[in-house]
């Protein structure tokens, strides 16, 4: 696919042509200068009027990061007024020479200002970006919002006082006190308020009917709101949240958790002995790789005791290098001695597959791409069936299980490390359709490290066998996994396929279908219909689909989310952007396009196609 570079484009690849030099399959990006983005800001005012912007439109450079295959990726955030538009972003990937290889944009800002691209006018000719209510007062009502419960009232009153971080935070009659485990922030910004439009060609189609690509997200109003991050906890379990507060009355907008995680899932003491990268430091063993990440918290990945508290703990330490004894972990027993071990055996041996099968396959060091290294804590609470990634310390968190038994198996830690890939790139908004995404991504990524690690963990490739496609079958105690990837319907609230009713889906929920196109994509579909690996969607020839492997399918999903998503990327153009990938991997025309159009129209996004020619 050929892309007309914009002026945006251009600058950037003037600004790192000239630090390129030869780099490795993934190359680091050098931070732009002062200088370097203040004229990447007055290139974006040279473009406004061919966009139909107006002169209060900017942008302010947000990330740099590698790309795949030697490439470095620019994300910029679109402003007005100089505040951020929420979800509205652009993103450039240029070589190692600073040439230009694509860009996307997430276009939520043209219905703002006095541009021709505004469709809005007047409403929004002269938005008004001064707020009539503080932070502080956005803070109480987010706050109060978290501990009023999942279901916020639509307006809440302002009477708490917002604690700083590790005071305790209000809570409701009975209820445990809630501490925050970081200082709230509030950020004033512009949310745009969206909803969905049929395209021309869908006017009469039914609800039922509908596919991804019949509607189409826009821009309903804006609102100017402030973006309230609260990371709380209460009786030792998380509430994080990410919650839009009204800046005209502090009405809630919207919230969503930020507790990215698998529940119950995981079970690796059935992976027998494994080796694990440890450090001899005055007499004493470390769980400190010394050979995988840099710097952060410990120098290197490192795994911590939580001991049956909410916070991570200290370094594991051992008098010998021989650690665990494979067994589940005998509540309210020692959580240092070798059964208390084996813990992090799990999250050590989870770890280090999972940076290999990233670095290894496609060149990606650690979760940010920039080898820094990140930690697991295991023990935490107690009984607690849960495993989270936490943005507070970009860091992983595991229980030990109750329902379920040990929550480090090596696809959930694949799937938390993942979340911290996706926070560290595409930012995918942890609610509707992107949240879903979000989370699918970190299944695929768990089932991906699943089958590199069975098959010995070293190579540069995903081995086609050693995963078994579904979520905590490996510590469910009745064999009934959590997640079915194939046929996601199977956990009774999955879909199986896009409809207009996913948005409204928990996340853990609104992946599924994603999960299912993944594994079609991988594996391919079959013909029974009464069987789990049918799909009614697929009408071209032949009626069941060819997959084109892990490897191939990972490395596009890999590229399509490093390099291509925006945060508020939907199904739809999830699938967009995935055909993109796989055309600029291996051929507009090739068998692996293909299969990406196949998959994506299997679970009803996008047209299905013939694959004459694979």
């Amino acid at each position: 696919m050929t892309h007309r570079p914009t002026m945006l484009a251009a600058l950037l690849c003037a600004l790192f042509a000239a630090k390129a030099t030869a780099a490795p399959m993934m190359s680091t990006p050098k931070a732009a200068s002062a200088q370097a983005k203040a004229a990447l800001v007055s290139t974006q005012a040279a473009q406004r009027g061919a966009r139909g912007l107006d002169n209060n439109h900017s942008l302010v450079v947000t990330r740099q990061h590698p790309g795949v295959q030697g490439t470095q990726v620019v994300r910029a955030a679109h402003t007005y007024k100089g505040l951020r538009i929420f979800g509205s972003e652009s993103v450039v990937v240029l070589d190692t020479a600073g040439a230009i290889v694509s860009e996307v944009a997430s276009e939520r800002r043209l219905h703002l200002g006095h541009g021709n691209a505004n469709r809005l006018r007047p409403m929004t000719a002269d938005f008004n970006v001064k707020p009539a209510v503080f932070s502080k007062a956005a803070i109480d009502a987010a706050v109060a919002a978290t501990l009023a419960g999942p279901t916020p009232p639509a307006a809440i009153s302002i009477a708490a006082r917002t604690p700083a971080a590790g005071a305790p935070a209000a809570a409701p009659s009975g209820a445990a006190p809630a501490t925050h485990v970081v200082a709230p922030t509030a950020e004033l910004l512009i949310y745009p308020v969206m909803r969905i439009e049929r395209t021309p060609g869908a006017a009469d189609k039914l609800e039922a009917e509908l596919n991804a690509v019949d509607v189409v997200e826009v821009v309903d109003h804006y609102e100017l709101a402030y973006l309230v991050r609260t990371r709380m906890q209460r009786g030792g379990l998380p509430l994080y949240f990410d919650t839009v507060v009204s800046a005209r009355n502090a009405r809630i907008i919207e919230r969503w958790s930020m507790v990215q995680s698998v529940v119950g899932i995981g079970k690796s003491q059935y992976n027998g002995e494994v080796p694990i990268s440890t450090t001899l430091s005055e007499g004493s063993y470390q769980m400190l790789d010394p050979e995988r990440g840099s710097g952060g918290t410990y120098g290197a990945m490192a795994i911590t005791n939580a001991n049956n508290s909410s916070s991570a703990g200290k370094l594991y330490t051992n008098a010998t290098n021989t650690w665990g004894d494979g067994k589940q972990y005998v509540r309210g027993g020692s959580t240092t001695n070798e059964n208390g071990q084996t813990a992090a055996v799990n999250a050590l041996w989870g770890l280090m597959n999972t940076y290999d099968a990233l670095k290894n396959v496609l060149g990606w060091q650690s979760l940010d791409g920039h080898n820094t290294a990140t930690y697991i804590a295991v023990h935490v609470n107690t009984a607690y069936d849960n495993a989270y990634y936490s943005d507070t310390c970009a860091c992983m968190f595991i229980g030990d299980g109750s329902s379920f038994t040990s929550l480090g198996s090596i696809d959930v830690i694949g799937h938390e490390m993942g979340h911290g890939v996706t926070a560290a790139t595409s930012d995918l908004v942890y609610s509707g359709e992107s949240g879903g995404l979000n989370e699918s991504s970190s299944d695929i990524g768990g089932e991906i490290v699943e089958a590199y690690a069975r098959a010995g963990g070293k190579g540069e490739a995903i081995p086609n066998v050693g995963n078994d496609w579904m979520l905590g079958s490996e510590i469910s105690r009745d064999g009934v996994p959590l997640r079915w990837m194939y046929r996601p319907s199977k956990d009774g609230s999955s879909p199986d396929a896009w409809s207009t009713s996913l948005r409204r889906l928990d996340v853990h929920y609104s992946s599924g279908p994603n999960n299912r196109m993944f594994y079609f994509l991988s594996q391919g579909s079959k013909l029974e219909q009464n069987g789990d690996y049918y799909s009614k969607y697929l009408v071209k020839s032949p009626a069941s689909m060819t997959g084109i492997g892990s490897d191939k399918a990972f490395r596009i999903w890999f590229k399509a989310n490093t390099t291509k998503f925006t945060s508020s990327t939907n199904y739809a153009q999830a699938r967009e952007k995935m055909v993109e990938a796989a055309q600029e991997l291996y051929g507009v025309a090739s068998a692996e396009t293909i299969a990406v159009q196949r998959a994506y129209a299997a679970i009803n996004v996008g047209a299905d196609v013939d694959e004459a020619g694979m």
